[in-house]
């Protein structure tokens, strides 16, 4: 572990020096991907790291983890609070719909949930061009492969330092770092509305993921919603399809 957090943390201080920029920025969660991003940025960029607390909608539970871990790694933080942002702009696009008699009820809590990643995802890149810094991912391995994140939202960063590792490997490395107990050992989820987890959401657990990419054979109920996931999300890792005139 030692070794793949060096190489992580030689990874980033590489990306810093090849763009040009200053240094490293990230949204801080409370959840355990964006912990271990915090930690490996402070370390690659002690003076120039910054990480990010947005709350909008979020749990108390969310918001407290998210402080203890910025405190405890030491990161240079700051908090923009985005609910009154988000309450305007949503409304305002929904009473739009609204007049036409084209309001989706059935689409209406994935479109609030989608919308508040895409604003924290333009606030992270208004403070990345303030500072120079890059705007830093926290998808890991399970997330990217089912396709589980927000296009142009938590998905719209310049680079992805922990992709190539799978939940638990993210656990143990949190573990190593010395990231908060409570935050490595928390149900996962995105915090998109009460209750919700990542697990219930997806229909599968990020253990039965872990086991898939590894190899191992999974039950078959669970290998199908795995492959239609990704299946169904490979334009998210694509990017935008573009036309070639023949």
């Amino acid at each position: 572990m030692e070794q793949k957090v060096e190489a992580i943390v030689q990874w980033l201080r590489d990306q810093v020096k090849e763009t040009g920029v200053k240094g490293l920025v990230v949204g801080v969660s409370g959840g355990l991907d964006s912990a271990v991003v915090a930690y490996l940025i402070q370390r690659a960029a002690p003076d120039n790291s910054l990480g990010v607390l947005m709350p909008l909608k979020s749990s108390r539970e969310s918001i407290d983890h998210g402080k203890k871990v910025m405190d405890s790694c030491g990161i240079n933080h700051l908090t923009v609070e985005l609910s009154e942002t988000h309450n305007v702009l949503y409304s305002t696009i929904k009473e739009q719909v609204e007049e036409k008699n084209e309001f989706n009820e059935k689409n209406n809590q994935l479109a609030d949930a989608n919308l508040r990643a895409r604003l924290r995802m333009s606030t992270l890149y208004t403070l990345a061009t303030n500072y120079n810094y890059l705007v830093v991912g926290t998808d890991n391995a399970s997330e990217w492969y089912t396709g589980y994140f927000t296009k142009y939202g938590d998905g719209g960063v310049d680079i992805l330092p922990i992709v190539e590792f799978t939940k638990q490997e993210v656990r143990e490395m949190a573990a190593y770092l010395g990231v908060p107990d409570e935050v490595v050992n928390k149900q996962p989820s995105a915090d998109l509305w009460e209750g919700q987890t990542d697990e219930d959401e997806m229909g599968t657990s990020y253990d039965t993921i872990d086991a898939y990419l590894r190899g191992k054979e999974v039950p078959e109920r669970d290998k199908k919603i795995i492959e239609n996931m990704h299946a169904r999300t490979e334009h998210k890792r694509r990017g935008a399809k573009q036309f070639h005139l023949k």
